[in-house]
């Protein structure tokens, strides 16, 4: 009789990539800059991930961030748009997260539909209705050095799943986070702080 060896988690995730993935706060998360988030991954690789916070707007909108950095926006939708705290790394710059990708100065393409841009560019075009017609502004960013991610995963601090850029871009924010939660065949109710691996 063969013996059963049960699957290697841990070479699993030295071996995963959650680029294009979100990232689901788990209840015991412990980290304030994280409780309750839910990240889209831009990034992931041996130096590590790059995401932002997807689901959590702040008080100003876009309209007020245009005029900080001297650009008129008269697009009323796009006017009241809120700005995200994206996370916890240069909350003092802008990052845009967008479809489809375009062609602009400084863009970190996720893939070949997502973009995430940080030159000024983008929002300069957004200003004269030039600019990409799905976008989510985000003030910082969340970032994990090598292996960090991984750690965090093992540790049930986060639930993953391939993303659905409906749920960023259709949905609002408040209704992010349970939906990626419905990616994964989760209701939001059935998560308890003993909760694992999906």
């Amino acid at each position: 009789m063969q013996r059963y060896n049960p699957p290697n988690f841990g070479a699993f995730m030295d071996n995963a990539n959650f680029t294009d993935h979100f990232l689901i706060a788990m209840p015991k998360m412990l980290d304030p800059n994280f409780a309750g988030a839910l990240a889209y991954i831009c990034d992931h690789g041996e130096q590590g991930a790059l995401g932002v916070v997807v689901n959590r707007p702040i008080e100003i909108n876009l309209e007020t961030l245009f005029s900080q950095i001297g650009l008129d926006l008269d697009d009323e939708a796009l006017r009241q748009q809120p700005v995200y705290y994206g996370g916890p790394v240069q909350v003092e710059r802008g990052f845009v997260l967008h479809r489809p990708i375009g062609e602009w100065g400084s863009t970190l393409v996720v893939n070949n539909r997502l973009g995430l841009t940080t030159s000024k560019d983008i929002l300069e075009a957004a200003s004269q209705h030039k600019g990409p017609p799905e976008m989510l502004v985000t003030l910082g960013y969340a970032g994990w050095g090598p292996g960090q991610l991984e750690d965090e995963i093992k540790q049930n601090a986060w639930l993953t799943v391939e993303a659905d850029p409906e749920v960023i871009f259709a949905l609002p924010a408040k209704d992010r986070f349970a939906a990626a939660m419905h990616l994964l065949g989760i209701d939001l109710s059935m998560l308890s702080e003993e909760a694992g691996h999906a």
